[in-house]
């Protein structure tokens, strides 16, 4: 759907464009808009590669272990159902930590293994979700992000005076977010133990 929305306002900017006989103003705008997007790429695989090798130091330091022992007490609330020391853990402790940092393209990978290791844990229907891999993807969506890493490297790129002032409304906003979505999760998980099967 969403395809169909983007091309439908394409094809009306082209349309209009062609109406006022200004058509190779989206000539230009289409080339304007590709080198940006090229000079923004480059500079956020510059920001991304860096905290993957923070974090990959992190993870060979052992830092990764104190972590997933300080968030332990967390963890074990919200996801009852995985060990302690389960693989599925631990990469849920790296998708948590990427994505405090802002890193979402680095949070993927450690989301795509948490679910791996889940579905692993998942005794049921292997087509059906269970509670900790929905508790899992409503904390991923909407994790709170300490450090936005990603939107300050844009902003530092796009010549901003100050990059830094989104930093205290990104922690609300997420924090609130996340907040919302794991009592939501909570709700309908006691909702979904009601239901009759």
């Amino acid at each position: 759907m969403v395809n169909y929305i983007w091309l439908g306002m394409i094809l009306t900017g082209i349309l209009v464009a062609a109406w006022n006989g200004n058509i190779e103003a989206v000539t230009r705008a289409a080339m304007e808009g590709a080198n940006m997007a090229v000079k923004t790429s480059l500079g956020l695989i510059a920001i991304i590669s860096f905290w993957l090798g923070i974090m990959r130091l992190a993870e060979e330091a052992g830092l990764v272990r104190v972590l997933a022992r300080l968030v332990a007490p967390l963890t074990s609330r919200l996801f009852p159902e995985i060990p302690r020391e389960h693989p599925a853990m631990g990469a849920i402790i790296m998708n948590i930590s990427a994505n405090l940092l802002g890193l979402g393209n680095a949070a993927t990978p450690m989301g795509l293994i948490a679910m791996q290791e889940m579905q692993k844990l998942n005794s049921g229907d292997n087509k059906t979700a269970t509670d900790s891999m929905c508790t899992f993807l409503a904390l991923n969506t909407s994790c709170i992000t300490l450090i936005p890493t990603t939107i300050i490297g844009i902003r530092v790129m796009h010549g901003s005076n100050d990059p830094t002032a989104i930093v205290g409304a990104t922690i609300l906003a997420t924090a609130f977010g996340m907040t919302v979505a794991v009592i939501a999760d909570r709700i309908l998980r006691y909702v979904n133990r009601l239901r009759p099967r």
